[in-house]
């Protein structure tokens, strides 16, 4: 293929725009690499590559830690097996400490915490007043119930979600400081 003169002479000006934008683009990459210690192009680009690697290297340190950090605010509290109490003058009663009968039914409640929120799913055999119950007793653990929602699952059974916040004086440690606030629900 030939070219002619005015085809040439395009050619060389775009050539020269080329490597004209070249240069400037490995002076903006020479500016943003930090430690450069030779500024020819191979060895701007052997660093750049490195500085890549290095970058992607600590991104993915930073979201594992991320990822750990988010596994450890959130803790699973479970038991299959709870029986909540009721207070109600049915044939099954337990006697409490006060000196009250209490009806005793299984329950299954899970809880999530994550910092200061509490998930709680709690599935219970159906009860007049067993949700002011709860609320009583979230109150007594000084849980802030922001939302509470029962929702029948079969003909006897209540699914109920509580979503609360943990107040300054939350009893949920563990360790014995709310004895009385967990007397209400006992294994």
């Amino acid at each position: 293929m030939i070219r002619n003169p005015l085809q040439a002479q395009d050619h060389v000006v775009s050539e020269r725009k080329r490597r004209e934008k070249l240069s400037q683009l490995f002076i903006a990459l020479s500016k943003v690499l930090p430690g450069l210690k030779k500024l020819d192009k191979a060895s701007l680009l052997g660093d750049a590559i490195k500085y890549v690697q290095d970058l992607q290297e600590r991104l993915r340190i930073l979201e594992e830690e991320a990822k750990e950090a988010n596994r450890n605010s959130i803790t699973n509290y479970s038991a299959t097996s709870y029986s909540i109490p009721t207070m109600n003058s049915s044939s099954s009663k337990e006697s409490s400490i006060n000196g009250s009968t209490r009806e005793s039914f299984p329950a299954e409640i899970k809880a999530r915490i994550s910092n200061k929120n509490v998930l709680i799913k709690i599935c219970y055999k159906k009860h007049k007043g067993l949700v002011s119950r709860i609320q009583y007793e979230m109150e007594k653990l000084h849980l802030n119930v922001l939302d509470i929602r029962a929702m029948p699952f079969g003909s006897s059974t209540l699914d109920i979600t509580i979503l609360a916040e943990m107040k300054s004086e939350f009893c949920g440690d563990g360790g014995g400081n709310c004895s009385a606030a967990r007397d209400g629900f006992s294994e």
